[in-house]
């Protein structure tokens, strides 16, 4: 029995490699994604909301848990951020997924799970673990996602470069909202000044 498990252990991690060579030659489309330097069987995702969705803007961290029998059997797979889309830190109910099994396909790679969970992710259709909110909630949590990622260790530890952005994001959206307020400020005073002088005038 031991042997056994061994060997499905070396299978995975052996096929877990490749997947990660083959996603850093030719990267999936608005995904990044590292396993845990600890264990391979742990992936941690992030998908950049793609433009003219709901999600723009936005960056949602998740993860990917193999079986020691991967590429045989389907991973379990979960969102950790608020999207609006999926139920947090919840096993998601995806023909990809291990709720699955007996639609999974061996031949099918990490790359071939991330693009099928963004693409279900940009869907309305509901499963298990799903949930429904307008495009303003999820566009909502896309501005939050930002601030709620910095404070998952795991997550700055994995995408330092993603983490970077972010942070130059946020310090930018801090500097756009000041220099508003303060355009707004001007325009309040000239509007203030104007009606002064259209009241003193009146009085005359």
């Amino acid at each position: 029995m031991t042997v056994v498990m061994s060997k499905h252990s070396g299978t995975a991690s052996a096929r877990l490699r490749a997947d990660y060579m083959r996603i850093k030659r030719d990267p999936v489309p608005y995904v990044t994604a590292e396993p845990l330097p600890s264990n391979i069987l742990e992936w941690h995702y992030v998908v950049e909301g793609p433009e003219e969705s709901p999600y723009e803007g936005g960056y949602y961290h998740g993860k990917l848990v193999f079986p020691m029998e991967y590429p045989f059997r389907p991973p379990s797979i979960y969102m950790i951020t608020p999207s609006g889309r999926f139920k947090t830190n919840t096993r998601l109910c995806l023909s990809i997924s291990d709720f699955h099994p007996d639609t999974w396909n061996p031949a099918w790679s990490v790359a071939t799970i991330l693009t099928g969970l963004l693409s279900f992710m940009l869907e309305k259709s509901p499963t298990f673990g799903s949930i429904e909110t307008t495009d303003y909630e999820k566009r909502q949590l896309s501005q939050q996602s930002l601030s709620f990622n910095l404070k998952d260790k795991v997550f700055t530890e994995l995408f330092p470069e993603i983490t970077e952005m972010i942070r130059a994001k946020l310090v930018r959206r801090v500097k756009e909202g000041a220099a508003a307020d303060k355009t707004s400020g001007i325009v309040n005073h000239k509007d203030t000044g104007n009606s002064s002088s259209k009241d003193n005038g009146a009085s005359k």
